[in-house]
């Protein structure tokens, strides 16, 4: 999927919403004096969310990737490194392995999806930087994390050894930063959101998410599950047929769409006060019991639901082709696993099955 066919754009939610030459692999571990920066703050939701504007754009795409000059170095590199970790590539017009490097590290960079920035410098133009970084040949690529080179490698690497490289870059600068970050940043507010009643909020971020990454099966997972919470059943299938197939037996895609069909199995219920009259009536009316414990999942009363059908399997487990055991197994894929009403409902189902 790409920004051509991105659905979120005007998502169902709602738009509100060492060496000269060769394949040198040289590691080069560096002594500075720069000012080390102090890790930036973590921004709070609503930064995270409006940090995520322009990520995934062409204009953020093409931000990854510049060149520089001497006076331009302390803002491209050492101020940029405090917000995620920047390469240096040092290049000469007159270099073969640079211009074998160039292509792979700016594809590499771009894959990264602003994990690092690469920035890149023409020796000749540019020597001063490169002479007081020791550079005794080229290419030579060096890692900036906050204001302070980490580490490099020297020679045209060929581009599954540049991305190990980035890889370890930015694990070592604490694993996540720029666009990336904000993404994670966005989703743990969004599901803090969720948890604390909130699902129109958690929407809103979800649906930004999805304008830049459309296939993150966690912000497809929150937004069809905070538009089931809102009542908007239709939109979040709408949401879930947009999953990549690849992603669709996801724990958490699998936990909406278990909602969605219980949802649809009690909009053919009947009425509850005759249903608890048929059952007064007739204690061993399974079906009417049946049909309560639905309607009292729909109700979010999960105990009384499980415990509705775990009394259908004590009185009779073969009732309906097992079908009380078989619905309670979906209640419990719907909850979740460690639901508290899951894990109760475990214990007794259990008990019941082998005592």
């Amino acid at each position: 999927m790409n920004s051509a066919n991105n659905p979120y754009g005007g998502n169902p939610y709602g738009a509100t919403y060492g060496q000269a030459s060769g394949q040198g692999n040289t590691s080069v571990t560096y002594n500075t004096s720069a000012e080390t920066a102090a890790p930036a703050e973590a921004e709070d939701s609503a930064g995270a969310l409006s940090s995520l504007a322009g990520f995934g754009s062409s204009d953020s795409a093409a931000g990854l990737i510049r060149d520089t000059t001497t006076a331009g170095f302390a803002a491209d590199v050492l101020s940029e490194s405090r917000n995620q970790p920047v390469l240096v590539d040092f290049w000469a017009p007159w270099c073969g392995p640079c211009r074998q490097l160039t292509p792979l590290i700016e594809s590499a960079v771009n894959a990264a999806q602003g994990t690092v920035k690469l920035v890149k410098m023409n020796i000749d133009d540019h020597p001063v930087i490169a002479g007081q970084l020791g550079i005794q040949s080229i290419p030579a690529v060096i890692a900036f994390v906050n204001g302070q080179p980490v580490d490099g490698f020297m020679g045209a690497l060929p581009e599954s050894k540049i991305k190990e490289f980035i890889d370890k870059v930015a694990k070592s600068a604490g694993a996540k930063s720029g666009p990336q970050a904000a993404i994670e940043e966005a989703l743990a507010a969004a599901q803090e959101m969720q948890e604390h009643g909130e699902p129109d909020q958690a929407a809103q971020i979800y649906a930004a998410v999805l304008q830049n990454v459309p296939d993150n099966v966690t912000a497809l997972a929150g937004l069809a599950e905070c538009l089931f919470d809102l009542g908007e059943l239709d939109k979040a299938r709408e949401v879930l047929a947009q999953v990549p197939d690849k992603q669709k037996d996801d724990a958490k895609i699998r936990a909406v769409e278990a909602r969605l069909a219980l949802a649809d199995q009690v909009a053919h219920l009947g009425n509850p006060a005759e249903l608890q009259a048929r059952l007064a009536a007739n204690p061993d009316d399974h079906q009417a019991r049946f049909d309560l414990a639905m309607i009292a999942n729909a109700l979010d009363k999960r105990e009384e639901a499980a415990d509705g059908l775990l009394a259908i399997m004590k009185a009779d487990r073969t009732w309906n082709d097992d079908g009380a055991r078989k619905q309670l197994l979906q209640f419990f894929e719907a909850w979740g696993f460690k639901d508290p009403a899951t894990l109760n409902g475990r214990r007794k189902l259990s008990s019941l099955l082998f005592s």
